[in-house]
């Protein structure tokens, strides 16, 4: 399997720092876990989970704008509760450094580290609408791309501006990686296709909402390789933590025939893949080559870039017809020999999530047949319990689905009762907290992992924008579409 240079050694970059209760105390171990007043007026009676303004690590009037017309215009006060905690929740928890004068800016996520693929995609449509009308959230947003860009090509976390020291990721301790990295450059070197592809896409969505392009910098264009060199020795052993299990036949994974796909030995949940060409990564990946050859030719800067990515595109979409789709279903997983893997994964991308990915419409007869299966006892991931169901995923275990896969499975459809029944069921299992969480058994409501991951509030808050303009009569008190920023 050959890939680009950048994308082998750089994909999954990650920083990691750990804060103390005194620097940012809104993420007190007290406020996460405990709801606070006032509650919501519906039946659920959710709490409030935002911190104190002067908490608080970003302050937007725009997105504050948002929030009030949202909590006027829900039917459902519970609903427009779970908006109110969780659209902020980026902003308010999770920039730990800004410099306006730096162009630069670390997220944090809810374990404490900064992925590409989370910080992007938290940044993506549920501030992207508001960039034109308030200028220092769209400075925010320019400084993350700056410092992402940075990170895919090596570049010490945090950014040594800040002055946060980095932290030691002892997961990774034995894990052989070839070709070598500087641990101390570089906190996880996991490679990770969708991780670029959030980068691409946090871009070129900045672009297309501010026409500003002075993001394509000496550091953006370095992220990419102008000569698409092409390499075939990329291995990553793993450590034989439980976090970190060893990667089959010494880093290079399973076997694996030429398909024009992408391999990957980690899927988006850091999990390792069984066959190596992960369809849902591998659409991202066209969706995202073809948007990012639009944005450069409409600039005209990296032209080779943008002729290469088109045909990438179009080799890695023709690829995925022709080599996972069986009896009109999608395959998560192939190895192009034939074998194929029938099942999905909570995470995004997932196939449940193809139609937000922008890959296909929901109503295509593929996916159509495809999201049955996935959303029967026929995909291995899928449980039910008395309270709680959906897709989980081996990083907890096939009994914990995850709230990501329930907002996936609302972008997946138009048939408001199925939107309705997602929806119930996200309001009805936070836990009594108000938020997203990873994941919840079907056994005991109370049992969850992460109180505070800041990824699945930003993605249930988009899917609820979503649905205000695209099924306003569904949530709204009158069958008018709303859009922020208009």
């Amino acid at each position: 399997m050959r890939l680009p240079v950048n994308v082998v050694t750089n994909l999954a970059v990650i920083a990691l720092v750990m804060i103390s209760d005194s620097q940012h105390n809104a993420l007190t171990t007290q406020h996460i876990h405990s709801p606070h007043e006032p509650f919501s007026s519906g039946p659920i009676a959710l709490p409030f989970m935002r911190p104190e303004p002067g908490c608080r690590t970003f302050n937007s009037t725009a997105v504050e704008n948002v929030i009030s017309d949202m909590k006027s215009l829900l039917k459902d006060p519970d609903l427009a509760r779970l908006f109110e905690n969780t659209f902020p929740n980026t902003l308010d928890t999770t920039v730990k450094y800004y410099s306006k004068s730096e162009n630069l800016a670390f997220i944090i996520t809810g374990v404490y580290a900064q992925w590409l693929r989370d910080t992007a995609t938290r940044f993506l449509a549920v501030y992207v609408p508001l960039l034109h009308s308030d200028p220092e959230l769209a400075s925010l947003v320019k400084a993350v791309i700056n410092n992402e860009a940075r990170y895919v090509t090596q570049y010490p976390y945090p950014p040594p501006e800040s002055g946060i020291p980095p932290a030691f990721n002892g997961n990774e301790v034995g894990a052989r990686v070839f070709p070598p990295y500087n641990a101390s450059i570089v906190y996880d070197c996991k490679y990770e296709i969708d991780s670029l592809c959030a980068f691409l896409k946090l871009s070129r969505s900045y672009y297309n909402a501010t026409k500003d392009a002075s993001f394509i910098n000496e550091a953006f264009q370095a992220s990419f390789d102008e000569n698409y060199n092409f390499i075939s020795y990329y291995r990553y052993t793993g450590s034989g933590d439980s976090g970190v299990p060893f990667v089959n036949n010494n880093g290079t994974g399973e076997p694996k025939a030429y398909t024009g796909m992408v391999g990957t030995h980690h899927r988006p949940s850091d999990d390792l893949s069984v066959f190596a060409f992960l369809t849902p990564a591998n659409a991202m990946l066209s969706v995202e080559l073809t948007h990012l050859a639009q944005m450069l030719d409409e600039v005209s800067t990296m032209r080779n870039v943008s002729q290469q990515a088109k045909e990438w595109s179009t080799r890695i979409t023709n690829a995925i017809w022709e080599n996972t789709v069986v009896n009109n279903v999608f395959a998560y997983e192939t190895n192009g020999f034939g074998s194929r893997y029938v099942m999905d994964d909570a995470n995004v991308p997932s196939l449940l999530s193809l139609p937000y990915l922008g890959f296909l419409d929901r109503s295509h007869p593929t996916y159509v047949a495809t999201r049955a299966l996935l959303l029967s006892h026929a995909n291995p991931y899928y449980a039910v319990g008395p309270t709680w169901k959906g897709i989980g995923g081996p990083h907890i275990d096939a009994w914990n689905p995850w709230h990501m896969a329930q907002i996936s499975s609302i972008y997946g459809t138009d048939n408001g009762q199925d939107i309705l029944d997602s929806l119930n069921l996200l309001l009805n299992n936070t836990s009594g907290l108000g938020l997203m969480h990873e994941s919840l058994s079907i056994y005991n409501s109370s049992s969850y992992t992460r109180s505070w991951f800041a990824w699945a509030n930003s993605y249930f808050a988009e899917m609820v924008l979503d649905l205000a303009d695209r099924k306003p009569e569904l949530i709204l008190k009158e069958n008018k579409s709303y859009r922020p920023g208009q």
